[in-house]
């Protein structure tokens, strides 16, 4: 566990209508800048209308019409969770609508890249479709809609990614993120906007009297599993509207009331499904789901989440955590690698002397893999991270950034200073995707090292942790724990909270070949409490076992039927 400045949150006033909560979990929404009782009603009549997004009417009367005429209909996805759910909620909507003409094209990232390319046009006329709905892509394929309008096919892009300078000629767009859109959640994922367009979609069709007896009106609630899975996946920040969706969702999920795919992976994963919070969806489910899209085909993830078929929805979550595995084992061999790597480029140095930005080649690297590795390695230096691998003539890049670099924009002041030096790029504030010419790379290298040295400060480099504060002894209760657990849902922007005590430590062991498990001591207290750090070893103990700091979360142990608190560690050091 490196090294890290521990810094509490400010505490503000009392907001109005949380004094009835415990003072404990008040504290922490008074910490999250709640400002009133009503950030914290989940109900769906408190989403923002669909009316806000621009070109939504437009959008809805394209489908409207597809759907009348018959037409034949092809979903153009992405690669990842939010892909692969934005796709499911589609195809199960449009398929409740009525729609029998609809199927699903998602590009294989290894062959086709991402986004709707014209190679992947080429592929579609296969199908030979009358409309294309692009999920969670688009907004930045203007060489595919313009060659699809070619072939006399219509488009219609539904994305979240930022825009670009230029926006494809399509039928319509759908983008809280295109410019001029007054849609108040700039941060939904691409599942959640073809979510709206779906509510958009059926409110149109029920005024021309579409649904019947024999045609049902659909409940859109029913998908709001996939719309949470989504949403957590692509780290998102839970901003009101989105903490109203993936709560809706966990709560179907806890009722039994979701998907067998979901249900089949949370089951592969060994989490509850009845307990089931977002932690689960985004460190159990998410991975399973995009270890397809990574090292074969998010086809597979796809079926998963529009199967019905309980048997073969558990075939395909074995199959995905069995690819899971199999991408845990590359990661460890490209982080073992990176870290080498490093090593000899910084010959050892002191973090605060490491270069403002890493990026990273390697030609053996695992195309599917490098967006991880490049998380693990910003976890780690709190640096902007780009890791690059190999593709024919070209390198393939996947960039994770740090607050204080807009990774998008970054990239963005790179292209517009030196054209050519990067073929394509595309993503947002932290996360980021970019292909660049072998040649390129020490030149694209030292650009991007140099904007990163004049856009950080120190203080941005310096990792933090932030904590809502201390625990008393009577706080480190169970009842407590669960009341926290289901408090959220915690994620992105809306963090879990974290608490800071010393304890002494009463005893501990190594566990699973790399966890410590321990027995803590709170200051001047006789009570002893389980904790487990993952990843840790005795080392990080120090000499004085009687006195360390410790940032841990409060938890809920399940074993064998019987719950117990347990402090999951984050970070400790010596006090």
């Amino acid at each position: 566990m490196k090294s890290l400045s521990i810094v509490r949150y400010q505490d503000h006033q009392t907001a109005a209508g949380l004094n009835d909560l415990h003072p404990v979990l008040r504290k922490i929404y008074q910490h999250r800048k709640v400002s009133s009782v009503d950030e914290l009603d989940h109900q769906l009549k408190n989403l923002i209308p669909f009316s806000q997004l621009k070109g939504i009417e437009e959008a809805t009367a394209i489908i409207v019409s597809a759907i009348k005429n018959n037409e034949k209909l092809l979903i153009v996805g992405d690669f990842d969770a939010d892909g692969a759910t934005s796709t499911a909620v589609a195809i199960r909507l449009l398929r409740a609508f009525g729609v029998s003409r609809v199927n699903y094209l998602v590009p294989n990232r290894f062959d086709f890249g991402y986004g709707l390319t014209r190679q992947l046009l080429e592929h579609a006329l296969n199908e030979k479709p009358d409309l294309i709905i692009t999920v969670d892509n688009g907004i930045s394929s203007i060489e595919g809609v313009s060659y699809a309008n070619e072939q006399g096919i219509k488009v219609l892009v539904t994305d979240h990614h930022l825009a670009a300078d230029y926006l494809p000629d399509a039928a319509a767009i759908v983008n809280p993120n295109q410019p001029g859109c007054e849609f108040e959640s700039k941060s939904i994922a691409g599942v959640g906007v073809i979510f709206y367009l779906m509510m958009a979609t059926r409110s149109a069709l029920r005024k021309i009297n579409w649904f019947t007896e024999t045609r049902p009106e659909p409940n859109l609630a029913s998908v709001l599993d996939l719309v949470a899975l989504g949403t957590v996946a692509d780290v998102v920040p839970l901003d009101k509207n989105n903490r109203i969706l993936v709560d809706q969702g966990l709560k179907r999920i806890r009722s039994g009331n979701c998907c067998e795919g979901i249900k089949a992976l949370l089951d592969v994963a060994g989490r509850s499904r009845v307990a089931c919070v977002s932690s689960d969806l985004g460190f159990a489910v998410a991975p399973r789901l995009n270890a397809a899209g990574r090292l074969e085909d998010m086809s597979l993830g796809i079926e998963c989440l529009i199967s019905d078929d309980a048997s073969s929805c558990q075939s395909i979550a074995n199959n995905l955590h069995q690819l899971n595995i199999e991408r845990r084992e590359i990661e460890a061999g490209m982080l073992d690698q990176a870290m080498t790597e490093l090593d000899k480029t910084i010959n050892s140095v002191q973090q605060h002397e490491l270069p403002s930005a890493l990026v990273l080649y390697n030609e053996e690297w695992h195309q599917g893999v490098i967006g991880i590795l490049a998380s693990r390695v910003k976890e780690r230096f709190n640096r902007p991270v780009i890791a690059f691998a190999a593709d024919d003539q070209q390198i393939k890049g996947s960039a994770r950034s740090i607050k204080g670099l807009h990774i998008r924009d970054a990239l963005d002041l790179i292209d517009k200073k030196t054209p050519g030096l990067i073929t394509k790029f595309g993503g947002h504030a932290m996360a980021a995707g970019l292909t660049i010419d072998t040649n390129n790379f020490l030149k694209f290298k030292q650009a991007f090292e140099e904007l990163a040295n004049e856009l950080l400060t120190k203080e941005d480099l310096q990792g933090v942790i932030y904590t809502d504060g201390g625990l008393t002894t009577t706080d480190f209760d169970l009842t407590l724990a669960e009341i926290i657990r289901y408090a959220g849902p915690w994620g992105q922007q809306f963090p879990e909270p974290l608490f800071d005590n010393v304890f002494s430590v009463d005893e501990w062991r190594i566990v699973g070949g790399n966890h410590l498990k321990m027995k803590l001591k709170p200051a001047d207290s006789h009570l002893v409490i389980d904790a487990i750090a993952f990843n840790a070893t005795e080392e990080q103990l120090g000499q004085n076992t009687d006195k360390i700091r410790v940032i841990y979360k409060l938890d809920v142990n399940e074993f064998r039927n019987n719950k117990s608190l347990q402090l999951m560690i984050e970070y400790l050091e010596p006090a």
